[in-house]
C-alpha cells in the first residue's frame, strides 16, 4: 500500500488549505477551492487511516520505539475506520508487551476485541493471546470461553490454526499438569500431609 510520510502528510495539509484559503481571498473562489479540496482530503485520510500502517511497518523492521511514538501521532484514535483502529489497539497492546505491562496490554486487547475486522485469522491472534494471559492467572473459564469463540472462527492461516490446536490441548492437559506439580516432593495424603515411610 502506498503511504505518505506522516510529516509530509503534515506539511501538505497545512500548505494546500492555507494556500487555498490565500489564493481565495486573493483571486477569488475557483483559484483556491482545489487546493482545499486537497487539504481536505488528506485531513480525512489522516482521521481515519491515523498512523497506524507506517507503524506496523517500523515493527516489522524491529524499530520499536520509533513505532511506538508513531503510532502516538494518532490523534483520534476512535475516528479511526473500524479495521485501521482495532490495528491500533493491537500494536498499543504490543508496546505494553514489550514493557512488561501485562495489564496495559489486556486492556488494549480488549479494545481491539470489541471492533470489526478484516478476517477471523486476525480476531483469532487476538483471542489467542487474551486466552493466554487468563491462562496464566488460572482463570479457566474465562480461557474456555475464549476456546469457545476460536472455534466458532474460519481460520485460514497454518500457523494460527496449529497456535489454536496447541493451546487447546495445553488446556486439556491442564488438569495432568497440576496434578504432576502436587506430586512434587513425594505423595501426599488427603489433608496434605507427607506419607511417612515405614520404619524397619
Amino acid at each position: 500500500m502506498f503511504l505518505i510520510n506522516i510529516y509530509l502528510r503534515i506539511a501538505l495539509m497545512a500548505g494546500t488549505i492555507f494556500g487555498g484559503i490565500a489564493l481565495w481571498a486573493a483571486y477569488g473562489t475557483w483559484y483556491g477551492l482545489p487546493f482545499i479540496l486537497i487539504g481536505l482530503i488528506l485531513l480525512i485520510g489522516y482521521f481515519i487511516l491515523g498512523t497506524v500502517q507506517s507503524s506496523a511497518q517500523m515493527i516489522q523492521a524491529q524499530d520499536f520505539a520509533g513505532a511506538e511514538k508513531r503510532l502516538n501521532m494518532t490523534v483520534k484514535p476512535n475516528w479511526l475506520y473500524g479495521p485501521i483502529r482495532s490495528t491500533y489497539f493491537i500494536l498499543k497492546s504490543t508496546f505494553a508487551q514489550q514493557k512488561k505491562d501485562f495489564v496495559e496490554a489486556e486492556k488494549w486487547l480488549n479494545l481491539a476485541n470489541q471492533q470489526p475486522m478484516n478476517s477471523d485469522d486476525e480476531r483469532a491472534m487476538v483471542l489467542i493471546q487474551l486466552a493466554g494471559i487468563e491462562a496464566n492467572k488460572q482463570k479457566w473459564p474465562a480461557v474456555q470461553k475464549y476456546l469457545k469463540e476460536l472455534e466458532s472462527l474460519k481460520i485460514k492461516e497454518p500457523q494460527i490454526k496449529e497456535q489454536v490446536a496447541e493451546f487447546q490441548k495445553a488446556f486439556k492437559n491442564r488438569g495432568l499438569m497440576k496434578k504432576a506439580g502436587q506430586m512434587k516432593g513425594g505423595f501426599r495424603q488427603p489433608g496434605g500431609k507427607r506419607r511417612r515411610p515405614k520404619m524397619r
